[in-house]
């Protein structure tokens, strides 16, 4: 591999914890195999399933490098690689590692990056912006004149999110927890913004809206807001539980889907929504046109160099951001 070192810097975890279980350690560049890339990577998405990870929430084998996402420029292939070529700008997600200056993607998960989009964005875009697409055209395919329920609506999903709704006709509250985030809701397009440690989402809502109004609920906090967002649909409504950035959500009777209406329940994933690499070229190359055309606009909360990994780590998971979180190796 001409022009590759042969060490690297990488986020290491060796057992879950805190922050300070994160260490930035030089490891051995890898070697790409059959039907992989290595990938020099410039920058590198910050996450909550990182932190889930990183405590032990979700188990991983140990010792690892985390990170899920990013984008870069491929510096070698393995043996029968026909998805990219040596010096293809591309981005990834999904990807287990990518905390690290360089990466090996299998292939196939790599999709290119439109001329127009920095790495930055294509980085910022990948595991949030095809989770929002997802979710609004696939989970629970908005239709024109929908209400919808965006928790965490100036986060780094939820800000995204709201703008996918709002560009397939829906009708959009937002709930936020300041001020400051709230104005980043209502610039992101959402229609109504509650500041939940102000008012009570569930009273404001039905204020807003009348009783159970909500063709659709998407919770990515979980434990605090999952329940009584179950009372806010319409029957038939479909609660989506992506995320648990509140803690998980408590066991509860299946039979309260049906006194509340004969709700729908799904906690999906971004991988059963990328299965194919068509579905996956299909979803990126969406969103990177819409970010390329400016209909759908990235806020990038803080850029941070690997070395202050735990840095960025406690402003997500203290929830003192207003977007994406980006290291930048």
């Amino acid at each position: 591999m001409n022009g590759v070192p042969r060490t690297m810097r990488a986020v290491r975890l060796h057992h879950p914890g805190g922050v300070d279980a994160l260490k930035v350690e030089k490891v051995p560049v890898p070697r790409p195999g059959p039907g992989e890339a290595l990938v020099r990577v410039e920058a590198c998405g910050v996450n909550f399933i990182d932190i889930y990870k990183r405590t032990g929430l979700y188990k991983v084998p140990l010792p690892a490098t985390l990170g899920e996402e990013g984008a870069g420029s491929v510096v070698a292939i393995g043996d029968g690689v026909l998805a990219a070529s040596v010096g293809e700008r591309v981005a990834w997600a999904g990807v287990f590692g990518s905390y690290a200056e360089y990466v090996v993607v299998p292939a196939d998960r790599l999709v290119p990056i439109l001329a127009e989009v920095s790495a930055v964005d294509a980085a910022a875009a990948m595991l949030q912006g095809m989770t929002a697409h997802y979710l609004a055209t696939s989970t629970h395919p908005l239709q024109p004149g929908e209400r919808c329920l965006v928790h965490a609506a100036a986060g780094g999903v939820g800000h995204l999110l709201v703008q996918i709704a709002k560009l397939r006709g829906a009708r959009v509250i937002g709930t936020v927890g300041s001020e400051e985030k709230a104005v980043v809701a209502r610039e992101a397009g959402a229609d109504e913004v509650i500041i939940y440690t102000q008012q009570d989402f569930v009273a404001e809502v039905t204020r807003i809206a009348g009783e159970r109004p909500l063709d659709a609920v998407f919770d990515s906090v979980g434990k605090p807001t999952f329940l009584k967002g179950l009372g806010l649909l319409r029957p038939r409504g479909t609660m989506v539980l992506f995320g648990q950035s509140g803690g998980p959500v408590d066991a509860f009777d299946p039979q309260v889907l049906a006194q509340n209406g004969s709700l729908f329940l799904t906690r999906p994933t971004l991988a059963h929504y990328t299965r194919s690499r068509d579905e996956l070229l299909a979803r990126a190359r969406e969103i990177f046109a819409w970010i390329g055309a400016g209909d759908l606009r990235l806020r990038i909360d803080s850029e941070y160099p690997l070395d202050a990994v735990t840095d960025a780590h406690r402003a997500l998971e203290g929830r003192r951001t207003k977007g994406k979180l980006i290291l930048r190796p």
